[in-house]
């Protein structure tokens, strides 16, 4: 079993920052991606950043030049820093992580629970 906790939301002013933490644990697995994801109300759900273990990272448009995510595989984390935040950045901030079970070679996407970020003039 798989279990993400994910970290870090709460009030942020114009301008300034935040970062956001997302762990995993359980066992038997091997990440292959991990990112973020919002959902801003009445707004689709859509990628803020991802990393392939090992590989590229991917940004969304609102991103960009902006956010940086980080992957520590030591520890199962990713982090989110977001800098220059704007008031539309508001949002629930959403971990996932694709993962593969090592005993049966499944390949599954799990979510967290998601953390609220909110962005003040």
């Amino acid at each position: 079993q798989v279990q993400l906790v994910e970290s870090g939301g709460g009030l942020a002013q114009v301008g300034g920052s935040r970062t956001l933490s997302c762990s995993v644990s359980g066992s038997n697995f091997s990440i292959q991606v991990m990112g973020w994801y919002r959902q801003a109300p009445s707004k689709q759900r859509e990628l803020v950043a991802n990393i392939v273990t090992g590989g590229t990272t991917t940004y969304g448009d609102s991103a960009k030049g902006r956010f940086i995510v980080v992957q520590d595989m030591a520890k199962n984390t990713v982090n989110l820093q977001m800098n220059s935040l704007k008031t539309e950045d508001t949002a629930v901030y959403y971990c996932q992580v694709q993962i593969t079970d090592t005993n049966s070679d499944l390949r599954n996407d799990y979510w967290g629970e998601g953390t609220q970020v909110t962005v003040s003039p």
